[in-house]
């Protein structure tokens, strides 16, 4: 188990089509860290976004994919990621971070 603390937990929000559409459920989509637990990534959002209370956390693991390497034909791979899908309770606070998108 990796010791990581909150605020490395979250590394950026994913904006998609399907994630803005999934925000009028209360459902927010983050890249975390590839060693974060689903209890860490609820803690880290319930400490990062004041007023938020976490119902229920869905993580993916996603492998980098293959490419050729420009000008050769060796391949490489993409860096590998995590996904994790956030669904809050019905009397928790927006996210502040997604409005105005």
């Amino acid at each position: 188990m990796a010791d990581i603390e909150y605020y490395d937990v979250i590394q950026k929000p994913v904006v998609t089509e399907k994630s803005m559409s999934m925000m009028a459920d209360k459902k927010y989509t983050f890249q975390v860290h590839p060693e974060a637990t689903k209890t860490q990534i609820k803690e880290a959002v319930e400490k990062m976004f004041d007023g938020t209370k976490v119902k229920k956390v869905n993580t993916m693991n996603y492998d980098g994919k293959q490419k050729r390497v420009r000008g050769s034909y060796r391949y490489g791979r993409t860096s590998k990621y995590k996904k994790a899908v956030v669904t809050l309770t019905e009397d928790s606070a927006e996210i502040e971070i997604f409005e105005g998108l």
